[in-house]
């Protein structure tokens, strides 16, 4: 068992990538989404580092695993957009893109707007 939380594994494993080593990368987290299979973490990073070697059917399904945990996420929507978009599917595009836009104006909903103190 490492004595390294989760998150610093995540981040070992983005580091491998943007220094080129996606192979490595995929390793450690295919590795971690076995033994902490709910992490939303660990599936939206695989995402993305498929999505950059552009493998879009192992980036849609590890997109579609990290929906079912965080449904409410807007980057794993937008993610979701940019894939259908290279999978040439526009409908679908547009639906999760238009989730990530409305998941935005709710965030944006919750803060006040900030007051001019001028």
């Amino acid at each position: 068992m490492s004595d390294t939380s989760l998150q610093d594994q995540i981040d070992d494993a983005t580091l491998d990538f943007t220094l080129g080593e996606s192979g490595a990368a995929i390793a450690k987290l295919s590795q971690l989404k076995e033994t902490h299979p709910e992490s939303f973490g660990v599936w939206h990073a695989l995402t993305e580092i498929y999505f950059s070697e552009g493998d879009y059917d192992a980036a849609l399904q590890t997109g579609e695993r990290a929906l079912e945990i965080c449904p409410s996420d807007i980057h794993i929507n937008t993610s979701l957009s940019r894939i259908w978009v290279e999978r040439g599917d526009k409908d679908k595009a547009e639906h999760f893109g238009a989730q990530a836009r409305m998941l935005g104006w709710k965030d944006e909903l919750k803060s006040p707007p900030q007051k001019d103190d001028i």
